[in-house]
C-alpha cells in the first residue's frame, strides 16, 4: 500500500504476529491518533492479493502418490477435504483449497486453488491443478511454527512467559470464537517413556499447577492409551486446554482489524535507518512535531513521533540502527519437520510431547496435528546459515558471519557440542529422528514419514551463551533511542500470548511516551 501521508504519531516496524497484535491494540485504544505499520514483505492482511498463476497441469494420483507430468519436482499431495457430486452418472471429486503441497520447487511456496478429479478415489485420478505463488506477510516465525495454542505448563512460575501464556490462551480462544476463525482444542500429552523421566514429569505437573493451567491432570499408561491409542508411555500429563490453529490466519485477522480501524500499512518497506529529522524550514513545524525519520533502502522516508519495533529475526539490528544496545543478539536456529503420510494419520489424535531434559537447550521432537489435517513430527534445532534460511543450503554471508563471530554462540556450541552434533545428524539422517519418535509410537516406521517444512527460530543469546528465555523489552537513550520501544525477544509461546503481549506493549508505550 502506498504512503497516504508521511507523518504519523506512532510507527510500528514489523508485521509478524506480535507487531500486528500490538498495532491493533494501540489503534483500538487511541483511535484519534495516526498509526502506520511498516512491513518488509510484499503483502499484509491480503492473503490472496498479488497471486501469480504458475501453471495448469494434468496429473496422475495413484493411491496417494503424486506423479508430475511437468518440469515441477515430484511431490506429495495430502487431501484434507473431499467433496463428491454426480455428473453424467459418474462420481466426481473436488479437492478443496486446503490441500497441502510439499516441496513443489526449491525456491517458492504454492497454494492449490482447485483440483477437479475425474475418476473414483483412491484409484487413478486424472484432473486439472492450478498453482499460484502467493507472496505474503507473516511468513517467517508467525507462519513457520507448530500452530499450537499453548496452555502454559513449562514456564517458570511468575515469569512473563507464564503470566502472558495463560492469559493469552484465554484471549486467543475468545478472539477466535468472536471472529469465527477455525481451531481445534485437541489437547496435549507430555509423555514419560523412561522411569528416570517420571520425577521430572511430576515436577512439571507442579509447575503447571502454579501457573494455573486449566484442567491439567496426571494419567497412567492406561489413560495414555485411552487418549492416544497408539502412544506408549509410563505416565503423562494431560492438557486438554491445549489446541491448534493456523497462526498465520490469526495474524492476518489482526492486520485486518488494524486497517479497518484506520491504520496505514506499507509493505515492501525494510527499515534501514532511524534518525532525528533535520531542522525544519522556516514556517514548517513538522520537524519538531514528528522528529523521527525512518528510511528504507530505496530512500523512502516516514516521519513519526514514536516508534515501536517488533522485528523478530532482525530485532537486534533494528535496535542498533536506533542507537540502542546490540544485546541480546539474535542467532537463527532452523527446525526441520517430518510429516506423516496421510494413510498413517490415524496414529496421532492430539499433540504428543516429550518430557523436557534440562541438560539440553531445546524441547525435543514431538507430534503435532495441523489444521489442514496433516501431522508434523519434530523439529530438530540446528544453526541456520541465514536468518530467513528455511532450506538446508540457504546462506547469507553477513548473517553467518555475525553468528559465528558472536562470543555467546561460541560458548553455547562448546557447552552443547554433543547435543548439537546429534541434532545435525538427525537432520540429515531422518531414520535417527524416527528412532526417537518410535519411543512414543512404536508402530511408526521410516516408510511412514516424508521430509516436511522448516521454521527458523529467532533465538536471543547473551554474551555468556545463555538462551534468553523470556520476553525482553528495551528503550534506548539519546534523541532517537528514547523515542523507540523495542520488543527484543518474543519467543514461543509468543503467538499464543500475542494479545496479552499486545496489552503489555500498549501499556508500556503509553507509559513511556505519554500517549
Amino acid at each position: 500500500m502506498p504512503l497516504c501521508c508521511s507523518t504519523y504519531d506512532v510507527a510500528v516496524v514489523g508485521g509478524g504476529i506480535v507487531g500486528l497484535a500490538s498495532a491493533r491494540e494501540l489503534i483500538l485504544r487511541h483511535p484519534t491518533l495516526s498509526f502506520i505499520l511498516l512491513e518488509k514483505e510484499k503483502n499484509l492482511g491480503k492473503w490472496w492479493a498479488g497471486r501469480e498463476e504458475v501453471t495448469n497441469l494434468t496429473f496422475l494420483l495413484a493411491r496417494g502418490a503424486f506423479i508430475s507430468r511437468t518440469p515441477l519436482q515430484k511431490h506429495f499431495l495430502h487431501c484434507s477435504k473431499r467433496k463428491t457430486f454426480h455428473k453424467g452418472g459418474k462420481k466426481r471429486f473436488i479437492l478443496c483449497h486446503s490441500v497441502l503441497v510439499l516441496a513443489v520447487s526449491q525456491s517458492h511456496s504454492y497454494v492449490i486453488t482447485t483440483v477437479l478429479l475425474c475418476a473414483s478415489f483412491p484409484y487413478n485420478l486424472i484432473g486439472e491443478l492450478t498453482l499460484f505463488r502467493v507472496p505474503s506477510s507473516a511468513i517467517h516465525q508467525s507462519g513457520h511454527n507448530s500452530g499450537v495454542i499453548h496452555s502454559g505448563i513449562y514456564y517458570t512460575p511468575g515469569s512473563l512467559k507464564a503470566r502472558l501464556c495463560g492469559k493469552g490462551a484465554t484471549m486467543a480462544y475468545e478472539y477466535l470464537d468472536k471472529k469465527g476463525l477455525p481451531y481445534k482444542r485437541c489437547g496435549k500429552l507430555i509423555v514419560a517413556v523412561e522411569r528416570e523421566e517420571i520425577p521430572r514429569l511430576k515436577a512439571l505437573y507442579e509447575r503447571g499447577q502454579k501457573n494455573n493451567v486449566r484442567d491439567l491432570t496426571m494419567i497412567d499408561a492406561k489413560g495414555i492409551r485411552e487418549r492416544e491409542p497408539y502412544c506408549r508411555g509410563l505416565m503423562a500429563l494431560d492438557s486438554p486446554y491445549t489446541g491448534i490453529v493456523d497462526w498465520r490466519l490469526v495474524s492476518l485477522a489482526y492486520g485486518k482489524d488494524f486497517q479497518e480501524a484506520g491504520g496505514t500499512v506499507v509493505t515492501e518497506y525494510e527499515a534501514s535507518d532511524m534518525a532525528m529529522v533535520k531542522e525544519s524550514p522556516a514556517g514548517n513545524t513538522d520537524g519538531m512535531k514528528y522528529p523521527i525519520a525512518i528510511r528504507d533502502s530505496k530512500g523512502t522516508e516516514v516521519r513519526c513521533r514514536y516508534v515501536l519495533t517488533c522485528g523478530g529475526l532482525y530485532s537486534d539490528r533494528l535496535a542498533q540502527i536506533s542507537g540502542c544496545s546490540p544485546d541480546p543478539r539474535i542467532v537463527p536456529f532452523r527446525g526441520d519437520y517430518l510429516v506423516l503420510k496421510p494413510e498413517k494419520h490415524y496414529l496421532v489424535r492430539g499433540n504428543i510431547y516429550p518430557v523436557p531434559d534440562p541438560r539440553f537447550p531445546f524441547l525435543g521432537v514431538h507430534f503435532t496435528p495441523r489444521m489442514d489435517g496433516s501431522v508434523w513430527l519434530g523439529p530438530n534445532a540446528v544453526l541456520a546459515f541465514k536468518r530467513e534460511g528455511y532450506k538446508l543450503y540457504d546462506f547469507d554471508a553477513r548473517d553467518f558471519g555475525d553468528a559465528l563471530s558472536f562470543r555467546g554462540l561460541q560458548k553455547l556450541v562448546m557447552n552443547n557440542l554433543v547435543y548439537g552434533v546429534g541434532e545435525m545428524y538427525r537432520g540429515v539422517f531422518i531414520g535417527a529422528q524416527v528412532k526417537i519418535l518410535k519411543k512414543f509410537i512404536p508402530e511408526l516406521s521410516l516408510s511412514d514419514v516424508l521430509r516436511g517444512p522448516a521454521g527458523v527460530r529467532a533465538q536471543a543469546l547473551d554474551r555468556d551463551g545463555n538462551l534468553v528465555d523470556d520476553f525482553v523489552f528495551d528503550v534506548g537513550v539519546g534523541d532517537v533511542g528514547s523515542r523507540v520501544l523495542h520488543v527484543r525477544n518474543a519467543p514461543s509461546p509468543a503467538a499464543t500470548s500475542s494479545l496479552a503481549i499486545a496489552e503489555m506493549v500498549a501499556d508500556e508505550v503509553e507509559r513511556r511516551f505519554s500517549l
